[in-house]
């Protein structure tokens, strides 16, 4: 279905999208044409209903016709310029979109049923869908662990077979503490549910039970029903001194899929502390398993310390995916007589020595962030990323190569939508800087 724009007469409490905006003023309205994006989104036109031809981009359209148009063109409400009101369109962001959006929830329904309070840091049990804090969850999963062999809702009493952070009620109950402050819990509460949250990444609670399958999975490579399901490797056999039980809580791996049991006690880093996500390539090489085709497992080199990794290339995302940008940087780091790893492995102990400002690194726990922390290969290129921008503007102009000491700097620096679908803009400003103008 095609989605109407606005004109001078259309009806203001219809949601709107875009509009048109006078270039010279007048107390005159009638509808005079109809803009409409169509059912693909990326396409629009504008149909001319009033009595006389129209200007579309200097560009004649007669009575009932229609012109494609585009961001920025230019409509005139008559057959030539001069006596006549002329518009320029312009596609409104979603956020003006929907700035005047609200959601009316009862605050009763965003409350943990196990402290009564508003969800912190919010987490969904399976299959019955209740919510919890994530430190009052961990704490009931461990003690359900310790005496039963399933763990049951805190809520409903069905068995959970699976528990994750729920990320978009975690932005409802905070747009609830925000309006309301005097719900939010002190700093002591909060510290303290924190040091008891143990869910970073999605669980899966195995209930100890046999299932019949009604089809093979394709992880686990069942061929035969009525079986007790071996999630991982460790579920069958011993390793490392350590075998599932069957209540053991399992933790699905990001990078290949399979499972590892969730161990919070032994040491080994489990998840990426840059996005939270789960990765079971540094657990499998600690327990000295070898790589085989009957269980998915990653390769170790999917998680491990900064200080362990090197790097030969830019990563694409560096510089806000800026070509030009990394160009610089790389010819740059040549002219200078240094590798992508002599720089980096420089910039990394800045990093640890807190030399650097984090506020725009593009990870998670940034504070928490040092050398000898494992993160995956995603996060890695985005620290990487993060610490060839603070090269570059740390680097004296005089140093970097002859054609980029000439451009100017965009007003809009790091932050600058137009480089990104503006090539002749993209290469002629330097956008390795802090923005000087906001939108």
């Amino acid at each position: 279905m095609a989605e109407v724009g606005e004109c001078s007469a259309s009806n203001s409490s219809i949601q709107n999208w875009a509009k048109l905006k006078t270039k010279s003023s007048s107390v005159d309205k009638y509808e005079w044409c109809k803009i409409t994006r169509n059912s693909d989104v990326n396409s629009i036109t504008l149909q001319n209903r009033s009595f006389n031809a129209i200007l579309v981009d200097e560009t004649l359209v007669q009575k009932d016709d229609i012109a494609f148009i585009k961001c920025g063109s230019e409509i005139v409400s008559g057959p030539v310029q001069d006596g006549h009101l002329s518009y320029k369109f312009e596609i409104l962001s979603d956020s003006k979109v929907c700035k005047g959006l609200k959601i009316s929830m009862d605050v009763e329904h965003t409350k943990c049923s196990i402290c009564l309070n508003i969800w912190h840091d919010v987490v969904t049990a399976a299959p019955c869908f209740h919510n919890f804090c994530n430190g009052c969850f961990s704490e009931w999963l461990k003690r359900s662990q310790e005496k039963r062999t399933s763990v049951l809702c805190p809520q409903c009493r069905a068995v959970v077979q699976f528990v994750g952070r729920n990320h978009f009620l975690l932005n409802i109950a905070e747009t609830i503490l925000q309006e309301d402050s005097s719900l939010r819990r002190s700093v002591e509460e909060i510290a303290i549910l924190d040091s008891c949250s143990l869910i970073q990444s999605n669980l899966v609670i195995g209930s100890g039970k046999k299932r019949t399958q009604k089809r093979p999975h394709s992880v686990l490579g069942q061929e035969e029903s009525g079986v007790l399901e071996l999630p991982c490797p460790q579920c069958g056999t011993e390793y490392a001194g350590f075998r599932c039980n069957p209540n053991t809580v399992h933790l699905q791996c990001h990078g290949c899929g399979g499972m590892m049991p969730s161990r919070f006690d032994i040491g080994i880093p489990q998840h990426c502390l840059g996005c939270d996500r789960a990765f079971c390539g540094a657990y499998w090489r600690a327990q000295r398993l070898q790589r085989s085709g009957t269980y998915a497992t990653c390769n170790p080199e999917t998680l491990k310390p900064i200080s362990s990794r090197t790097i030969s290339r830019i990563p694409q995302l560096t510089h806000e995916n800026n070509q030009h940008e990394q160009d610089i940087t790389e010819r740059c780091i040549s002219q200078m007589g240094k590798t992508l790893q002599d720089v980096i492995s420089e910039w990394i102990v800045k990093f640890n020595n807190r030399e650097i400002d984090r506020t725009r690194m593009p990870l998670n726990h940034v504070e928490m962030i040092t050398a000898e922390t494992h993160i995956c290969n995603e996060c890695y290129d985005k620290l990487v990323g993060f610490l060839l921008y603070w090269f570059r503007i740390s680097t004296p102009k005089y140093l970097l190569p002859g054609d980029a000491t000439e451009r100017e700097n965009c007003w809009y620096g790091y932050a600058c939508r137009t480089q990104h679908h503006n090539e002749d803009h993209a290469r002629k400003r330097n956008h390795v800087c802090r923005p000087t103008r906001s939108r």
